[in-house]
């Protein structure tokens, strides 16, 4: 009981990738022993010569046993991962000779009474060489091969005694039966290529991402400090000629690079502030983005509470004629509050399989201080005991953050697999009066969905369509 609970945590802990992958093989692996058992069903008790009826099933036992592995590697030079298999296809050659020799036999001693059921066998030893062979070759050349395949076979059959007509329906049961196999393992090969280059795409745009926003930095610090230091190179080195001349201007130049060191700080100060500071209604268009782009079902309720960038955003599509009603948020909550959306969805891309992911902001109490801003995250696909973030160092930041204003953070595993996000931030009673950096809303009772579409001109991660891979960069940006 304890080792199927640990599969199972095994497997929802693998990545979508992977478990479609683990799928798509196994599928492959198990197809062929169905039509060995369907063969065998038909052999027993419906045949007089037991002993070839035996070795029959014995050498498809022996080819679907072989073919895990045939499969396997056939698989792997087909994604680029090692070299074609040839020992292992000349063996299942033998085997499949075998088993047609065994077939063609019996079919002379008129048994089984049922042929039909009996060439489900070879048919099970033909899916692991079939398949291998398709992955190997060009489609061209497999058809080729099959239209000649499909002719031995039927050739095979003709000391059995068997009319023409049976031996044109042998051959041409033997092409399509190839077909199948080609359209059945060839498709699989493809699906599995496309799946992990995407995967490996999605992993190459999250880094891209990541390298863009460095240099977005440097270029930001290159224009604010390059300027500067020019100009204090050139005044300082002015001043030491004029100090060695004994002139009084020497002063002026220095004093003139203090000003100048002093105005560089502060535009330094102004770049790391805006690359550091997070929108709240920038943040929930971003985190909706990814996630959808991850085939996360994610809605965002605003429950009233409006941002600044909202604010904007209905002005210019010609809404907000309405009384302003409801809550207003501080610039420093919203930042505060889009620094959680921003954690919490990382968590999800990388700690859950989310189908689903809720987002809820609203406005609680009134008890004369300005009442508390509260967001709730909540997700599904988080497995049993497995860690959704909330011992990790990015919550913990949160935290920190949170406490700055007087606002705190839980996180709390919920049944059925999901995980809960909550944070409050308490509003000072004369930010709710027009203080600076105090937005409007939009009128109460408006479930306002940001579009992916939404997200302001200065966001630092361009993540969309970067899915998982990007969930796992996103945490390490400043």
């Amino acid at each position: 009981m304890i080792g199927r609970g640990a599969e199972r945590v095994r497997w929802r802990n693998r990545t979508k990738v992977s478990q479609s992958d683990c799928y798509t093989r196994w599928t492959l692996y198990t197809v062929p022993w169905f039509f060995l058992v369907m063969g065998a069903l038909s052999l027993v008790g419906d045949t007089g010569q037991p002993v070839l009826a035996g070795a029959l099933i014995a050498l498809g036992v022996a080819q679907c046993a072989l073919g895990v592995d045939l499969t396997r590697r056939a698989l792997a030079c087909y994604l680029g991962q090692g070299g074609p298999p040839r020992r292992q296809l000349a063996v299942h050659a033998v085997l499949l000779l075998g088993s047609l020799a065994v077939l063609v036999a019996l079919a002379a001693h008129g048994e089984p009474k049922e042929p039909a059921g009996a060439g489900w066998v070879p048919v099970a030893g033909l899916l692991p060489i079939g398949g291998a062979v398709s992955l190997l070759v060009r489609i061209r050349t497999y058809l080729l091969g099959s239209v000649v395949a499909a002719a031995l076979v039927a050739l095979a059959f003709i000391p059995s005694g068997i009319p023409r007509a049976g031996l044109v329906g042998v051959g041409v049961a033997a092409f399509f039966v190839e077909l199948w196999v080609l359209m059945l393992v060839r498709c699989s090969g493809w699906h599995l290529s496309v799946v992990w280059e995407l995967d490996v795409a999605r992993d190459a745009q999250a880094r891209l991402a990541v390298a863009e926003e460095r240099l977005r930095f440097g270029r930001d610090m290159h224009d604010v400090m390059g300027r500067n230091l020019a100009v204090i190179a050139l005044k300082s080195e002015l001043a030491v000629q004029l100090a060695r001349r004994g002139s009084p201007a020497a002063l002026d130049e220095m004093t003139e690079v203090q000003r100048i060191a002093r105005e560089s700080q502060r535009e330094v100060r102004d770049v790391v502030r805006g690359y550091r500071e997070a929108d709240l209604h920038t943040e929930l268009a971003g985190a909706r983005s990814v996630l959808a782009a991850a085939g996360i079902d994610c809605r965002v309720d605003m429950g009233g509470v409006g941002t600044a960038a909202g604010a904007r955003a209905e002005a210019m599509s010609g809404g907000g004629g309405g009384s302003v009603a409801g809550g207003a948020l501080p610039g420093a909550v919203q930042s505060a509050l889009g620094w959680v959306v921003r954690e919490g969805t990382t968590n999800v891309l990388r700690h859950a399989e989310a189908l689903h992911c809720a987002v809820r902001v609203s406005m609680a109490g009134g008890d004369g201080d300005g009442g508390t801003a509260v967001l709730v995250m909540d997700n599904d696909g988080v497995p049993a005991g497995g860690a959704a973030g909330g011992g990790g160092s990015g919550l913990n930041g949160l935290r920190e953050r949170l406490a700055a204003l007087d606002g705190t953070l839980t996180a709390e595993h919920r049944p059925g697999g999901s995980f809960r996000l909550t944070a409050r931030v308490p509003l000072a009673a004369e930010a709710a009066g027009g203080a600076d950096g105090v937005v409007s809303v939009p009128p109460p009772g408006t479930a306002a969905e940001v579009a992916g579409s939404a997200g302001a001109p200065g966001r630092r991660l361009s993540l969309r369509g970067a899915g998982r891979g990007a969930g796992r960069t996103a945490e390490g940006a400043p």
